[in-house]
């Protein structure tokens, strides 16, 4: 993460979309990295989505070390992690042992919101899973 952070400093609040878009969906299992025709990374909800290509570095780099062992659902959520804390931003724990699904359909983005959501309806949206207009701007303010 610090490697991409030094030389694109904006995948820091895209690597944070990218984590909230996969867990708004499935809850969090990578599903939104799986590519291919009418997949989660193909809905309209998430076509300016970025950050894949550093995923795919980092799982590289580990599967390197550890072949089969860390989930691709835990590097998504530690590079977010990561992204947040190269901004000076805070720190958390991320507990690990996620499994990555094997599922992923573009029609299951429904839950997300929609550029075209007026402002009232994506708040909504986000007090739904028991986020505030803080974590909306945090989120969604990229």
């Amino acid at each position: 993460m610090k490697a991409s952070f030094r030389l694109h400093p904006r995948i820091a609040p895209a690597m944070l979309k990218l984590l909230f878009s996969d867990c708004f969906v499935q809850g969090y299992d990578a599903s939104v990295l799986i590519s291919g025709p009418n997949t989660e990374r193909t809905a309209e909800a998430n076509l300016n989505l970025r950050g894949f290509d550093v995923i795919e570095v980092i799982k590289s780099q580990i599967e390197s070390v550890c072949p089969g062992v860390v989930s691709c659902a835990d590097i998504l959520a530690l590079a977010a992690r990561e992204a947040v804390v190269l901004t000076k931003g805070p720190y958390w724990e991320v507990k690990l042992g996620r499994r990555d699904g094997n599922v992923s359909l573009a029609a299951n983005v429904k839950s997300l919101p929609s550029q075209t959501d007026s402002l009232t309806e994506m708040l909504r949206i986000f007090a739904n899973y028991g986020l505030n207009t803080e974590d909306f701007v945090a989120l969604i303010g990229q």
